[in-house]
């Protein structure tokens, strides 16, 4: 007679005041990471070498290790996964050092980026209090098409930079302005964005569930940048309504 399988009891949340989380959920989360159409690609086994953690940046001031990362996903340490995505994901660097250096070919850094993915699906609390800070920045992005400015960049927004950023109050208009790109010498933005440009990037976030995750992390956030594109489609629409009728009087 076969063993019968046990089903772990639920795990307490570290971040969210729920008190549990199911281990139906647990699978949810690691299905979305496993099923996402990078994962193969990204991870091919471990030989628990620690090459990966020797040279990450990130390991060196957080608790952190990229090894630990393909580890849990390699042995389906749901728990442990679970775990890493509440707090952990979030101090990769993105600077992708570990794939560079894996024997394997692994991708820690990868990994952690669909991690980040599936945080967000899952609107973790973890996603929506390491994202709060970018709301500004994401605004700019997503409403002009445009690369943030340096004054959205302070220190209170960003108190993970530690202690010695405190120190550091740069006249950035001056600093700007030492940059010989006459495009650069400003705060706001570095060029202007065509309409028919923005107007397509809205659409290629609405059809690819960016703004969906968006409104998941943050419905403030997608309410206005919701507002701002619908104004810039009916300015749009104008335009284009402007254009027929100069064709038609010719």
């Amino acid at each position: 007679m076969g063993a019968i399988r046990q089903i772990p009891a639920p795990i307490s949340d570290p971040v969210s005041e729920k008190p549990v989380i199911a281990y139906e959920t647990l699978e949810e989360i690691f299905d979305d990471i496993r099923g996402h159409q990078l994962y193969n690609h990204e991870i091919h086994g471990c030989l628990n070498c620690g090459i990966c953690t020797a040279t990450c940046p990130s390991a060196h001031y957080y608790d952190y290790s990229p090894r630990e990362i393909v580890q849990l996903l390699w042995t389906e340490n749901l728990e442990g996964i679970y775990d890493a995505m509440q707090e952990k994901i979030w101090a990769c660097a993105q600077c992708y050092t570990c794939a560079a250096r894996c024997p394997f070919e692994n991708s820690p850094g990868g990994l952690v980026m669909i991690m980040r993915e599936v945080a967000i699906k899952h609107q973790m609390e973890s996603a929506k209090e390491v994202l709060r800070p970018f709301s500004r920045v994401l605004l700019k992005v997503v409403s002009t098409g445009n690369q943030l400015a340096p004054n959205m960049i302070t220190k209170e927004a960003f108190p993970d930079w530690g202690p010695d950023v405190a120190k550091i109050d740069a006249p950035l208009m001056i600093l700007r302005k030492a940059i010989p790109m006459p495009t650069m010498h400003t705060l706001d933005t570095a060029w202007e964005v065509n309409l028919r440009a923005s107007v397509e990037l809205y659409t290629i976030w609405e059809e690819t569930g960016v703004l969906d995750q968006l409104e998941a992390v943050d419905e403030n956030l997608f309410d206005v940048v919701s507002d701002v594109m619908d104004e810039k489609r009916e300015e749009w629409e104008e335009w284009l309504e402007e254009q027929e009728d100069e064709d038609d009087d010719d």
